[in-house]
């Protein structure tokens, strides 16, 4: 067995992106809780030939809360130098050759949780926290740069191998930022692709991006947008960048092309047996490790432990080797945190890897085995016990919920530990393995919870049925007792379980049942000793090695000697006069037999006692002896004693674990310390001596670490005293600090939870179910707690503890210690939880303070008191002398009459009222009897409570009443206005709390009241209904509003306010509420305008399924559905720049003739198939009139209009009524036309009109009737269509044709307008169009000029003399208005200017004339500078209105296309295809420009082509 110290570290720290690092030759370091620990590794470690070649050989201590970040220095010649980030915010620089920090800085404000000491920059290290701050800090010159580059949690930064200032950084949203640190941090590129928290960033370890033979192409798709665009430089020369991410993937991303190149997406694999809890959920973790030998691989975690070799050079498949995949049961069992490769002395690749089943595994590269484990403890080490059978197997009891058996004999592997945690699930406590039986362990825990494990079998282990209420202390194995004993032989076992637990009882368990019941033993030391009085509360128990001798130690520091087999006691010993925390027996095999007589006892004084107790157990006295001197006393410790044990291999020799934090031999015969283990940074939990090797020793403690160590190589040989001990206490102070926690528990005054900074604990918490996290629970800090608060009684019981948290967290953190023979108190424990202990404990107040006090004065006084009273009883009459006495002593009252007593009360009244207990002085009122006055002293005060209130009914009827409105006031005064109601309510003064209620608008519970308490027809409600609807309408919560109108019975209302918000689904609900109120007319218009809200959405089926909603609206579903044909029919040609899609199903069909598909749809769905429903619908539409339209109406809208007239003129059609076809088929054409809409007015007669109008004319005869004039309009639009269409076929396609079509049809209403149109016309169209297109067929020319011939022949039809005069009139009204306009407008700005300058001569009327007239500079010389006065405009004006109203109404009424741009049209069409139109046409079109082409529009045109 070897020879050498050895440690079980605490585990390394989980959800670290770097918390453990290497260098080569051969040192590891890891963050674990508060501090590193150093691994030497290699040939140098000096470890016994044939085991693992590694040692654990110190610690780095200094942080007070967790180390998140460890980093070496990995520049050659300092690799001695190493950094490491805390939670306690500072960043420490260390020489690990000395073990101290060279440095440390407290930049961040915030948590760090990412470092990296830069492999280029020999002294730069980086680190960056949770709200984005990087902070570069340089060693050598003490200087640092502040950088801020996004504001997210950086979770990982890697600094560059090839360029000194780049720098990776990860985020936890799955960004990735490369930042270049010499320029202020600029990003250089930004990443993106992850979509949660980046774990892991490893540079290529070659520069370059030559060595994966990646496609260019091959990944497109997988672009990511780039942050800048910088220029080729050195920086981006360009290298791969690997990353890790919780999203489940890896990530290659090339730094010269700013984007990814390359996804691997981590395999499912099957778990291969393994440690581990399968209900528990575990976070993935992804860290990575790109090896500098081998740039086309890439080595990654997986998701249950498994490390991957990734092969890089084929990215198009997943292929990657697993490690250790041929032996079983060597990969880790939980998530890995970290990987770093180390070189060994040798040279030797390995790869060291940290992982949250506690485990440090070193793994050899050229293999990929595992070539040893190194084990570690999440919790404190609580229990130690070596097997008595199996030697050299040591079980070890850890906070982190798993028992450890190290076999510590092993001789290939130092380090050969079993972790055993199914049914554990909680601290363990205690263990204790069968004297006899092999493999068989029993345990307790922290819940009270004791079994047995087989730990030869991977079996679940046994659980007893009986759970102790509190921390399992001690178990121990010892012969049945009564009533186990009972059975025969071959019944019962020949040992059972004993086990003492935290609240005083020892429980007895068969291990052949622990199914069944376990017994107390106090029943039988009651019924054996005839004991009545209480038992002692029981914390250790211990069996001497024999079985016939049972000690059970107490909590009043007491130990009970009892003798088997009824547990007869003996023996109490006196000694200690604190709770006992161990008790050991000396082994039977000493030189001298009666050594085994000898018993060691520890406490929580610091005091070792030994007892010798052979002469008391052969005398077997009839009653209990009571010993009060020790044999021997071991003094020296400075704090509790938690442990002791006899060496198996000396006489006398005992070891002693303390609270001060050190371990110590004693030779107890002589009363003399051997040595002193100061190795550990806690206090120590136990101890335990090596079967097999005298000189070792094995000690547990709360700092997470269990220690091999050799008694031989002790400097120290007693325990440290004054200045060493308060050193001890600065080392253990720099132990993790206590944080505050967020749930507060009740009992605990020490908020602690020690392990807080062991990273693995946060995971653990969450796992309820898994292993437990490192540490101690609040149950803990409960029970230190107690201990400091009850120091007797049965509380403290819970303060025997191998079971407790750090010194740190209790009295060693900036508290004073006392240290002497005294248990270490807190003189400042944490106030957090005071208020509440203090509330608990907090009397009333006194009701009679004032007399109370008087009854506490000195004896003389009260002395005389007596006197006075006795005076008064006893003395017939009082003199005056007496009465004044008892005026003074008011508070004799108590013993006097009535009279006296009153007077006390009113003195004590008076009291309570200035110290403000008016609440006292009432109760004190209502024991006199004086409830009235009570009650109006509380109202004059504003002091009424709701007791008072509730005891006025017994002053009698009318003085409740008055008190009930008193408390109302009151109460309004305090802005409770619904309880003030609820008061009046108990009057019966209804009315009174609906008007208290609505006047501070309570609504809602005014009309609950109001509905409650009144008759339905009250007019109250319907009052209440109507305000509150009308300040809900006010404030736009329209459907509540309306529910308040309906429920006041003024349906209209209700369906206004519904349909106010004026979209779709309003309106809709309104017309369907108007409806079932019978509301027909408000129905029908709110249904036609939600079809027409609808209609502006393209929503067909809905607007026809709102039009449904009322009979009335009948015709208005036939002009829905002609617009809706009609639309698709524009869609469908193209001409509609909006789409729908939810057109009805009917209207999909499209063959035939337009107006036979409107007619059938109109037959087959609306079931409109006899004259009579036409009729009925005609005169339905017929009573809706529509505005004109101008170029400003919206197209919707007019499409509407334009359908509405022509269903009505399909409707005539249907009926017969020829006239009124016309006439509707003339609006929609003149809507068109009025409109600009050149398009929908061609549509409508290609869809209405195909065959022209010959068949409306044979319809309507020969013979003249009012419907003639219209019709004659119609056919003149429909032949001006026409000619336009034949003049544009003329020229070629123009892009510019829509404009100028549009505008040639504007109404000629304005001058710009009119001159846009003409402007537009000759010129453009002469410029563009006077010759034919070269590459048009000549044929086509002649057939389309034999086609047109006919059309220009009855253009004819467009040169009607009346309308051309009637024209004219309309246009000078239409100028002369204008100039009218223009000289107001002059008139208005020139009196604005008067003030500044004075006004000219000239009258300003007449020179705006002037000047507006004479302006446009195309008129002709002679009129250019004749300037028009006020009156001759006037004449002008007159003259054509005269003019206008000469002419009959049936040419005023029916609009004409405009006669003078057909002249135009056609004399173009003469210059451009000359011959194709008549000479007489043409004379005619000229004399008509000359005739009436006097208006300004129309001048220069008519000198172009009248000259």
């Amino acid at each position: 067995m070897g020879q050498e110290p050895r440690t079980l570290p605490p585990s390394p720290n989980w959800y670290c992106a770097r918390c453990s690092d290497a260098v080569p030759g051969g040192l590891f370091g890891f963050a674990a809780r508060t501090s590193v620990f150093l691994v030497r590794v290699g040939p140098s470690a000096g470890a016994i030939p044939g085991t693992p070649p590694f040692r654990v050989i110190g610690e780095l201590v200094g942080h007070t809360e967790r180390v998140s970040g460890f980093t070496f220095s990995h520049y050659p010649g300092q690799y001695n130098l190493c950094a490491t980030s805390s939670d306690d915010g500072t960043v420490k620089i260390w020489d690990v050759e000395t073990r101290t920090v060279v440095t440390e800085h407290a930049l961040h404000q915030h948590t760090i949780s990412a470092l990296h000491w830069s492999p280029q920059v020999k002294d730069l290290i980086v680190s960056g926290d949770e709200k984005g701050v990087v902070f570069c800090y340089w060693l050598n010159r003490n200087d640092s740069q502040h950088l801020f580059i996004e504001p997210r949690t950086i979770f990982c930064l890697t600094c560059s191998p090839h360029h000194e200032d780049l720098v990776a950084i990860g985020y936890k949203d799955g960004i990735v930022v490369i930042i270049d640190i010499s320029k202020k941090g600029e990003v250089v590129h930004r990443l993106r692709g992850h979509d949660d928290e980046i774990h892991s960033i490893a540079w290529c370890p070659l520069l370059g991006e030559d060595c994966l033979s990646i496609n260019q192409e091959e990944n497109s798709e997988l672009e990511i947008p780039n942050g800048k665009v910088i220029a080729q430089t050195a920086v981006t020369k360009g290298c791969y960048l690997a990353t890790g991410s919780k999203d489940q993937t890896i990530r290659i991303w090339s730094c010269s092309r700013g984007r990814g190149v390359m996804i691997l997406k981590l395999p499912f694999l099957k778990r291969r047996g393994g440690g581990i809890d399968p209900t528990v959920k575990e976070r993935l973790w992804l860290t990575l490790h790109w090896p500098k030998d081998q740039p086309t691989q890439l080595i990654s975690s997986c998701f249950g432990g498994e490390l991957l070799l990734w092969d890089l050079t084929q990215s198009w498949r997943r292929k990657y080797t697993l490690f250790s995949a041929s032996s079983e049961g060597q990969n880790h069992s939980r998530i890995v945190f970290n990987l770093c490769p180390l070189q060994t002395e040798d040279d030797k690749q390995l790869l060291l890897s940290t992982s949250m089943d506690r485990d440090v595994k070193c793994w050899d590269m050229t293999t990929l085995e595992c070539c040893w484990t190194l084990p570690s403890l999440g919790g404190f080490a609580y229990s130690l016990a070596f097997s008595p059978v199996d030697m050299g197997c040591l079980a070890i009891g850890v906070g982190d919920g798993m028992i450890r058996v190290w076999n510590t004999l092993s001789i290939k592997n130092n380090y050969d530990v079993k972790n055993f945690w199914q049914g554990v699930k909680s601290k363990v406590t205690a263990l204790s393995w069968h004297p006899t039986k092999e493999g068989c362990l029993a345990f307790g825990t922290d819940d009270g919870k004791v079994g047995l494990y087989d730990t030869y079998s991977n079996k679940p282990p046994q659980i007893s049925s009986t759970y102790h209420k509190k921390t399992v202390y001690t178990l121990a194995w010892g012969p049945p007792l009564p009533p186990i004993s009972l059975g025969g032989e071959g019944d019962r076992p020949s040992l059972t379980l004993y086990s003492c637990g935290g609240e005083g009882i020892v429980l007895q368990h068969n291990p052949w049942k622990l199914g069944g019941e376990a017994y107390d033993i106090n029943k039988l030391i009651r019924d054996t000793n005839s004991i009545k009085y209480k038992l002692p509360v029981h914390t250790e128990i211990s069996w001497k090695a024999d079985g016939k001798i049972m000690a059970l130690g107490n909590e009043d520091g007491s130990i009970e000697i009892f003798q088997v087999p009824s547990l007869k006691l003996i023996c109490t010993i006196q000694q200690h006069h604190k709770l006992v925390n161990t008790i050991s027996w000396h082994h039977e095999h000493g030189s001298q037999p009666e050594l085994s007589y000898l018993m060691a006892s520890g406490s929580n004084n610091a005091v070792i006692y030994v007892h010798h107790l052979k002469t008391v157990i052969e005398s077997n006295p009839e009653s209990p002896v009571t010993i009060t001197e020790p044999y021997r006393t071991l003094s020296g410790h400075t704090a509790k004693i938690t442990s002791v044990a006899w060496s198996p291999h000396h006489d006398g020799r005992l070891v002693s674990a303390s609270y001060d934090g050190t371990a110590q031999v004693w030779d107890t015969l002589r009363e003399e310390p051997l040595c002193n283990f100061r190795g550990h940074r806690g206090r120590l939990l136990c101890v335990a001596w090596s079967p097999l090797d005298p000189d070792c020793i094995y000690s547990g403690a709360d700092d997470f670490c269990v220690y091999k160590w050799l008694t031989s190589m002790q400097e120290h040989s007693r325990p440290p005293q004054g200045k060493k001990s308060i050193e001890l206490e600065k080392k253990r102070l720099s132990q993790p600090k206590p944080k505050p926690k967020k749930k507060k528990k009740p009992t605990s005054r020490a908020p602690v939870k020690p392990e807080a900074y062991d990273g693995n604990e946060d995971e653990g918490t969450r796992e309820s179910s898994g292993p437990v996290e490192n540490g101690v629970s609040d149950q803990e800090g409960e029970e230190e707690a107690r201990e400091l608060e009850f120091p007797s009684g049965i509380a403290s019981v819970a303060s025997r503890e191998p079971v407790t948290c750090t010194p740190v967290s209790l009295g060693f953190e900036k508290s004073k210690v006392t240290v002497n023979n005294k248990v270490t108190l807190l003189k400042k424990e944490p106030p957090k939880e005071k208020p509440e202990s203090l509330t608990k404990k907090r009397k009333a107040r006194s009701m009679l303070p004032l007399t109370t006090s008087l009854d506490h004065r000195s004896k003389e006084e009260l002395h005389q008191d007596c006197l006075v009273l006795a005076t008064a009883k006893h003395s017939k009459e009082l003199n005056e002398e007496v009465s004044t006495d008892l005026e003074e002593r008011f508070h004799l009252g108590l013993f006097t009459d009535r009279a006296a007593l009153y007077r006390m009360i009113e003195v004590e009244g008076k009291g309570h009222l200035e110290n403000g207990h008016p609440e006292l002085f009432h109760q004190l009122m209502l024991w006199k009897g004086d409830l009235k006055g009570v009650l109006q002293t509380a109202a004059e005060r504003g002091e009424l409570t709701d007791s008072l209130v509730a005891m006025a009914p017994v002053a009698g009827y009318h003085v409740w009443l008055w008190a009930v409105e008193a408390f109302a006031k009151q109460l309004c005064f305090q802005d409770q206005y619904v309880k003030a109601a609820s008061h009046l309510l108990s009057i019966h003064k209804v009315y009174e709390a609906v008007e208290l209620l609505k006047s501070n608008h309570f609504y809602r519970e005014a009309i609950a009241v109001a509905k409650a308490r009144l008759r339905p027809e009250d007019p109250i409600l319907k009052d209440l209904y109507l305000t509150w609807g009308a300040i809900l309408e006010k404030d736009g919560h329209y459907a509540v509003a309306a529910k308040c109108y309906l429920g006041a019975a003024s349906a209209y209302d209700a369906a206004k306010v519904l349909a106010k918000k004026g979209d779709a689904a309003s309106l809709k609900t309104a017309a369907e509420l108007a409806s079932i109120v019978g509301e027909n007319a408000l129905s029908s218009s709110l249904a036609l305008r939600c079809a027409q809200e609808l209609l502006l959405a393209r929503n067909w089926v809905g607007a026809q399924e709102a039009l449904k909603l009322h009979e009335s609206l009948k015709g208005q579903r036939l002009v829905f559905c002609l617009l809706e044909l009609l639309s698709k029919h524009l869609e469908e040609r193209q001409l509609s720049e909006a789409r729908s899609s939810s057109y009805n199903a009917w209207a999909a069909g499209t063959e035939g003739p337009f107006v036979e598909r409107v007619t059938a749809v109109w037959k087959s769905t609306f079931g409109l198939d006899n004259p009579e429903h036409c009729q009925a619908a005609l005169q339905q539409l017929q009573s809706i009139k529509y505005p004109s339209a101008t170029n400003n109406t919206p197209s919707k809208q007019l499409l509407l209009h334009i359908c509405h007239d022509l269903t009505l003129a399909v409707l005539s059609q249907q009926v017969a009524s020829w006239d009124g076809a016309v006439e509707a088929l003339l609006r929609a054409v003149v809507r068109s036309y009025d409109s600009g809409n050149f398009t929908i007015m061609q549509e409508v007669h290609s869809a209405f009109l195909p065959e022209g109008c010959d068949h409306l004319r044979d319809k309507l005869g020969e013979h003249q009737s009012p419907t003639t004039p219209a019709f004659k309009s119609l056919e003149a639009f429909f032949i001006y269509g026409h000619l336009y269409e034949f003049w544009w076929s003329l020229s070629r396609p123009c892009p510019k044709s829509s404009v100028w079509v549009r505008a040639a049809h504007r109404r000629t209403t304005s001058v710009e307008q009119s001159q846009q149109i003409n402007n537009a016309s000759p010129e453009e169209t002469d410029s563009k169009v006077s010759q034919p297109e070269p590459s048009r067929p000549p044929e086509l020319d002649v057939r389309l000029t034999e086609e047109s011939e006919q059309m220009l022949i009855t253009c004819k039809e467009l040169f009607s003399e009346k309308h051309a005069s009637l024209q004219n009139s309309q246009r000078t009204v239409a100028e002369v208005q204008e100039t009218l306009a223009e000289m107001i407008r002059q008139h208005q700005k020139s009196q604005v200017c008067k003030s500044t300058t004075n006004g000219p001569d000239k009258n300003e009327s007449e020179q705006v004339a002037e000047q507006s007239l004479s302006s446009p500079p195309s008129e002709c010389k002679e009129e250019k500078n004749q300037p028009l006065s006020l009156p001759e405009l006037t004449k002008r004006l007159t003259e054509a209105n005269e003019k206008i109203a000469r002419f009959p109404e049936s040419v005023k009424t029916w609009p004409f296309p405009d006669v003078l741009e057909c002249c135009l049209i056609l004399l173009h069409i003469g210059s451009q295809c000359p011959g194709s139109v008549s000479q007489d046409m043409q004379q005619q079109a000229q004399e008509l420009l000359q005739k009436y082409g006097n208006t300004k529009v129309y001048k220069r045109y008519c000198q172009t082509f009248c000259t």
